[in-house]
């Protein structure tokens, strides 16, 4: 049994239809990347499984329990978190604070810990004390992503990490996810950075205006398939 899967999930804002019928499938300890361009609708994809779109509870199976239409705190609890896009940082806090927040969903313990993932990025431990305000943006971005393990998640969405932030920093951050997945945590990773996000996952899936237009073992796909399923030509 997989551990998380999609049937035929559709999504919806408003009248707009944004997801048609997407089948997705993630096991135990893998990296799963999702690319596609601006408007294909991976964020959707990573919100729907958080519970922040809501839909028919058997469109979304995890650990075989229906969660489609479960809201977010109880997505949170059983093992699901979300690294949003922009980071989202909470600014009257110190990146301790904002890693412990992370804590307050957890149900179940587990690897992560403030103490691990400040092993984890080791550049957070002499800037725990600082508001997170005064990060650079790559060093938000990893207080971003510490703050989702705190929580413990059987499953870690990333969605877009690496926008905005320097080639340097981005392997930097990358360097993390085998370790994330060594404790315990499969990833589902939104990238626009394709060749970054090949790099490191065991599967891709792209998406192209709302529908999936390819997947398979991120080894085997050829820049020409990864192309025609991007842009469409």
């Amino acid at each position: 049994m997989a551990l998380l899967e999609t049937h035929g999930l559709t999504a919806f804002y408003g009248d707009f239809q944004a997801l048609f019928g997407i089948d997705f499938m993630l096991e135990a300890g893998e990296a799963i990347a999702i690319i596609g361009a601006n408007g294909a609708g991976k964020s959707t994809f990573l919100k729907s499984i958080a519970g922040l779109i809501a839909g028919p509870p058997e469109s979304i199976m995890f650990d075989g329990q229906m969660i489609g239409a479960l809201p977010a705190p109880a997505i949170v609890k059983l093992g699901i978190s979300l690294v949003p896009e922009g980071r989202r940082l909470f600014p009257s806090l110190s990146v301790e604070e904002n890693l412990l927040i992370g804590a307050h969903a957890r149900t179940a313990s587990g690897h992560w810990s403030l103490e691990t993932v400040l092993d984890l990025f080791p550049m957070l431990r002499e800037l725990r004390d600082r508001p997170s305000t005064t990060l650079s943006g790559g060093q938000q971005q990893m207080v971003a992503i510490g703050r989702g393990l705190m929580s413990n998640p059987r499953v870690l969405l990333c969605d877009e990490i690496s926008l905005g932030l320097a080639p340097i920093v981005i392997k930097d951050i990358y360097r993390a996810v085998p370790r994330i997945k060594a404790g315990g945590t499969s990833l589902i990773l939104v990238e626009q950075d394709i060749m970054q996000a090949l790099a490191v996952a065991d599967r891709v899936y792209c998406f192209q205006e709302g529908r999936l237009s390819l997947s398979g073992r991120a080894s085997e796909l050829t820049k020409e398939q990864i192309h025609a399923a991007y842009f469409g030509s």
